[in-house]
């Protein structure tokens, strides 16, 4: 049996182990600190041994809607929500998808630089964080700013169960979100699950014999976004019109039949007319003026 003094001396030690473990787990996942939230405008918030971690995002994407083209309806729906949000209004959570490279991550990150100023902030969540979705929501809730939750390529395979954090923060839980916060996330996905032909077959593998029920649960979580936005491939005036609008953003003094030229030979070489090939292209492009002449470009502002 363990007399008084050894059982004082194991509390004691206990006790120094507890401190130890929550010294170390600090140091790993510090407590979130809500001042954070006064000193930056964009964030991310990521999981760590099932903590979640806020950081403040020093230098956000400089993006702005004026270097976006080819998507100018979904760009007018997007701002006129984000409005509604910032207004107090009624809103909706939006789901951006099609193919990559056609503006989808670009066009939610610009809202940020359009409505910093009246009290948009952005926090990026990894789909392995969205588990705290609840406790960022409690985060915020006394915040007079608000808040888009920006959940970029998301997608979800058949056997995991995160997705359902994301259904119930959406709409069907009992605990609603709170009204400085919105949702907006993009996928290559339109319905964020893979889908199958055998999901319309009367039988499936393993003995399912309700392929419907299966069906309507992949589309249930993409229905609780009730803005959900298409972006499509771009043609190749539409390439041309993006790489010409870059150019002149950036003020490279090029001649049009040459840049037109070099941008097409650049699509060709990387498969695409996406917008991203048309940025990356300008990057190059530019980069290779300025070695010729250092002093003559001035980078986007």
């Amino acid at each position: 049996m363990i007399n008084g003094d050894d059982m004082e001396v194991l509390i004691t030690q206990l006790k120094a182990m507890n401190e130890g473990i929550k010294r170390v787990a600090d140091a790993v996942a510090p407590d979130v600190e809500p001042e954070i939230l006064s000193q930056y405008t964009a964030f991310k918030v990521y999981s760590v041994s099932g903590r979640q971690c806020v950081k403040g995002i020093a230098e956000p994407d400089p993006v702005r809607m004026k270097e976006l083209k080819g998507i100018d309806d979904i760009i007018i729906k997007l701002r006129g929500n984000t409005e509604q949000f910032l207004g107090g209004l009624p809103c909706n959570n939006v789901l951006l998808y099609g193919p990559r490279g056609t503006g989808k991550s670009s066009a939610i990150k610009s809202l940020l630089n359009e409505y910093g100023k009246k009290g948009l902030r952005m926090i990026e969540m990894e789909r392995d964080a969205l588990m705290h979705l609840f406790d960022i929501g409690d985060l915020i809730r006394v915040r007079s700013e608000k808040f888009v939750i920006f959940c970029d390529d998301l997608a979800f395979e058949e056997e995991e169960s995160s997705y359902r954090q994301l259904k119930a923060v959406l709409e069907g839980g009992l605990e609603i979100k709170p009204g400085n916060m919105i949702i907006y996330a993009t996928s290559n996905r339109r319905h964020l699950m893979p889908e199958r032909a055998e999901d319309n077959m009367p039988v499936f593998k393993g003995g399912e014999l309700h392929p419907a029920d299966t069906l309507e649960e992949k589309l249930s979580l993409s229905d609780r976004f009730g803005l959900r936005l298409g972006f499509f491939n771009f043609n190749m005036e539409t390439y041309l019109r993006i790489v010409r609008n870059y150019a002149t953003l950036r003020k490279i003094d090029v001649a049009h039949d040459v840049l037109e030229q070099q941008a097409m030979q650049w699509s060709l070489e990387h498969g695409n007319y996406s917008g991203r090939t048309a940025r990356q292209f300008i990057d190059d492009l530019e980069g290779r003026i300025g070695m010729e002449k250092p002093q003559g470009l001035k980078r986007r502002m």
